[in-house]
C-alpha cells in the first residue's frame, strides 16, 4: 500500500469520526458505519455488484442506503475520483436491497492538502449538495446524510454552525500564515482576498508556481470586485508575493492550506447563512495585530450589533448609517434583520439605496466589501473615507427615498433614521473624540431618528469637554436610554465599561430615560475569549421591553436595580448620565457594593485629573 492512499484513509476516518460516524467496520461491529477498501466486500450484496472493484471507502447511512468516496492522491485528480465514486455507485444500484444515494470524490495528500466534492445521486444523475444555493465543499455528517436521504433532496435546510469549530479554524488558519511568516496585521486582509477568490466555479491550478498562483488568486479577487463595482479595494487586498524564492513556495503553501481549511467547514454556504461569521474570522485574526487597537478600533460583538438592530425595530423603511463601519457588523445585522422581514424585492431595493457605511482604514473598508457581498450584498454605499469629510442628503430614485454622500455640509437635507455605530475609542490627546462621530451622525438624521452607540461610560460621566457635549445633548436631543453591559464585553482586546446610549434626533428631552443594567450578556470568559454560555440572559429577558419603550414609548414593568425610569437629575454638578448613577441599589450584595464604590473613585479621580488638565 502506497504511503499516499494510507494517508488518505487516515484523512478520511479523521473527518468523518470529526462529523458523527462511527468508523469501525460493519461486518464487525452492528455500531460500525465505515467500510474501508476490501471490507466492504464482505457485504455480500456489495461485493455481488462491486466484483473485484474497492472504493476507498463505503460509509452506511442507513441500513439500505450508502455513501461511496473514492480518493486520489493529486489535487488535479479531483473530477476523477468524483466520477469513479459515481461509477461504483451505479454498480451497486443495480441491487434491488441497497441504494448508493450519496458520491464524494477526495484529492490530495498530507504534504499538498485535500479537497472534497460531495453529491447526491438522484435518478442516475450526481447533483451538488448545496446549501444557500451554494455547493458544499466538505463530507457530511451523519444528520445531515439522514435528512438528505429520508427527504430524498440534495439541498440542506441548514449548515451546523459550532462555533467552536469555526474558531479553531481561524486559529488554525492563523497558525499557518504565522508559521509563513506573515504579518499579524496583514492576516484578516488576506483571508478577504482568499475568501472572494473561492466564489469562482473554478478551482486554481494549485500546481502552478507561486507567481501564476497569487496571480490567479488576484485576479479571481478582482474579477468579483468589478462585478460588484468595486474594483478600487482590489488594490487592498491583493496579496503579495516576498522576493526569494523559497519564502514564495512557503507563501503559496500558506495560502493553498487556507483555502483547504476553509472549503473543509463550507465557508461559502455558511457565510451566507444567517450568522455573521466572516465578523468572527476577522475578531480571530484583528485580536492578533497591533494596528486595530492602535486606532482604537474595538470590534463589536456580533449579539451586540444584533441586540442594537432589534431594539431600534431596523425595518425596509429606514436609511441606517454607520459613520465608523469597522468590518461592517451593525451593517450585516441591519441587512440581516430586514431580509428575514421582508419580500425579495423589498430586500432588493433596501440593499442597493438604504444602507450607508463609512470606514477611514482602507484595508478594514475592503473587509466590511467581503462581508456584504458574502450576505448577498448590500455593499454599494460603503465607502473608504473619512466620515467628518462626508454628509448624506436625501435623494430620490424612481419615486424610492434614498440618499447620497457630499462634500458639503451646507443645504443638506437629512435622510437617516437610524444610526448603529461603535466609534473608535480616543487612545492619544489629539484624536477625534467619540462624541464628534455622535454630532455628526446626528446632524445627518431625520427629525425622531434614532442613533444607537457604543460608548465608553467615560464618555457619560467626564468632566470639561464631556460634561459640556452632555448638557448640550440634553438641550438639542432625547436621550432614550442608556445600557451598561459587563466590563469584559470586549475581551481580550480591551477592557472597558461600555455603555449602550440611544438618542432621538433633534426632538428634545421631554420623556423619562430608561436606564438599564446588563449584567449577564450570555457570555462568559474561557481560554482567552467569551464563550457564550446561557441562552436565559440579561439580553432575552430586557430586549422587548427596552425596545417597546424605545420605538412606541411604552412604559416598561421596571426591575429595581435593573431597569428603571428615571427623569435626568439637571441639579447633579457632575451630570454623570450613567445607570449606576440611576438605578436604585437595593439588596445589592457585598462584592457588586466594592465594584460599584472602586468605579465611583475611579470616575472622582479621572475628573479630578480632568480638572487639573483644564487648569494647565
Amino acid at each position: 500500500m502506497r504511503n499516499s492512499e494510507f494517508n488518505s484513509y487516515v484523512y478520511i476516518k479523521n473527518q468523518l469520526k470529526n462529523l458523527g460516524w462511527n468508523t469501525r467496520n460493519p461486518s464487525r461491529d452492528p455500531a460500525g458505519e465505515v467500510y474501508t477498501q476490501q471490507e466492504c466486500l464482505d457485504n455480500k450484496e456489495i461485493s455481488g455488484n462491486l466484483k473485484r472493484q474497492r472504493p476507498e471507502n463505503v460509509v452506511k447511512v442507513r441500513e439500505n442506503i450508502l455513501w461511496i468516496i473514492e480518493a486520489k492522491s493529486s489535487l488535479n485528480d479531483l473530477k476523477k475520483a468524483y466520477n469513479e465514486a459515481i461509477d461504483y455507485a451505479k454498480d451497486i444500484n443495480n441491487s434491488k436491497l441497497i441504494k448508493v444515494y450519496f458520491v464524494s470524490g477526495v484529492a490530495g495528500n498530507d504534504i499538498d492538502g485535500y479537497i472534497i466534492q460531495t453529491g447526491f445521486l438522484q435518478n442516475g444523475n450526481a447533483l451538488d449538495i448545496v446549501y444557500n444555493e451554494r455547493p458544499i465543499t466538505s463530507f457530511l455528517s451523519r444528520d445531515q446524510a439522514q435528512y438528505l436521504a429520508d427527504n430524498m433532496t440534495h439541498k440542506l435546510n441548514d449548515i451546523e454552525l459550532n462555533e467552536d469549530v469555526f474558531f479553531n479554524v481561524a486559529e488554525e488558519i492563523n497558525e499557518i500564515l504565522h508559521m509563513a511568516s506573515i504579518n499579524k496585521d496583514q492576516r484578516a486582509t488576506v483571508i478577504s482576498a482568499v475568501l472572494l477568490s473561492m466564489l469562482s466555479d473554478t478551482l486554481p491550478n494549485f500546481n502552478a508556481k507561486p507567481d501564476v498562483f497569487i496571480r490567479d488568486i488576484n485576479n479571481r479577487v478582482e474579477d468579483v470586485l468589478i462585478s460588484h463595482s468595486k474594483k478600487e479595494f482590489a488594490s487592498q487586498i491583493e496579496l503579495k508575493l516576498p522576493h526569494e524564492d523559497s519564502a514564495k513556495l512557503k507563501f503559496k503553501s500558506a495560502i493553498v492550506k487556507t483555502l483547504f481549511s476553509l472549503r473543509r467547514i463550507n465557508i461559502k454556504a455558511a457565510l451566507n447563512s444567517d450568522h455573521d461569521l466572516l465578523g468572527k474570522f476577522y475578531e480571530v485574526f484583528l485580536k492578533y495585530g497591533n494596528g486595530a487597537k492602535d486606532i482604537g478600533i474595538v470590534l463589536t460583538p456580533r449579539h451586540v450589533t444584533n441586540f442594537a438592530a432589534e431594539i431600534l425595530d431596523v425595518n425596509v423603511n429606514d436609511i441606517i448609517l454607520d459613520p465608523a463601519c469597522g468590518t461592517g457588523g451593525f451593517l450585516v445585522s441591519s441587512y440581516d434583520k430586514v431580509r428575514l422581514e421582508s419580500s425579495g424585492e423589498q430586500l432588493n431595493l433596501f440593499k442597493k439605496h438604504n444602507i450607508f457605511g463609512i470606514e477611514q482604514q482602507a484595508n478594514i473598508a475592503a473587509m466590511a466589501i467581503v462581508n456584504m457581498i458574502f450576505r448577498g450584498d448590500g455593499k454599494n454605499n460603503i465607502i473608504n473615507e473619512n466620515c467628518f469629510a462626508k454628509y448624506l442628503t436625501r435623494i430620490s430614485r424612481n419615486d424610492y427615498l434614498s440618499a447620497k454622500y457630499s462634500n458639503d455640509e451646507n443645504g443638506q437635507s437629512p435622510a437617516i433614521t437610524k444610526v448603529l455605530m461603535n466609534p473608535p475609542f480616543a487612545l492619544k490627546q489629539d484624536d477625534d473624540k467619540e462624541y464628534k462621530f455622535v454630532n455628526h451622525a446626528l446632524k445627518q438624521m431625520v427629525e425622531g431618528g434614532v442613533l444607537f452607540t457604543v460608548l465608553p461610560s467615560s464618555v457619560m460621566y467626564q468632566s470639561g469637554e464631556y460634561m459640556e457635549w452632555r448638557k448640550q445633548l440634553i438641550n438639542n436631543h432625547s436621550l432614550l436610554s442608556v445600557i451598561s453591559f459587563p466590563n469584559d464585553l470586549f475581551y481580550p482586546q480591551a477592557t472597558v465599561e461600555p455603555l449602550m446610549v440611544i438618542i432621538k434626533a433633534h426632538i428634545k428631552n421631554n420623556n423619562q430615560t430608561l436606564w438599564c443594567r446588563i449584567n449577564n450578556d450570555g457570555y462568559k470568559k474561557l481560554k482567552r475569549k467569551r464563550v457564550f454560555i446561557e441562552k436565559e440572559n440579561d439580553i432575552t429577558k430586557y430586549a422587548d421591553i427596552i425596545k417597546e419603550y424605545i420605538i412606541n414609548n411604552k412604559k416598561p414593568n421596571e426591575v429595581v436595580g435593573i431597569l428603571q425610569l428615571k427623569e435626568i437629575d439637571f441639579s447633579d454638578n457632575s451630570f454623570e448620565l450613567i445607570p449606576q448613577s440611576y438605578l436604585d441599589n437595593l439588596d445589592i450584595d457585598d462584592n457588586i457594593l466594592a465594584n460599584e464604590m472602586e468605579k465611583t473613585l475611579l470616575r472622582i479621580y479621572l475628573q479630578a485629573l480632568g480638572e487639573t488638565n483644564e487648569n494647565k
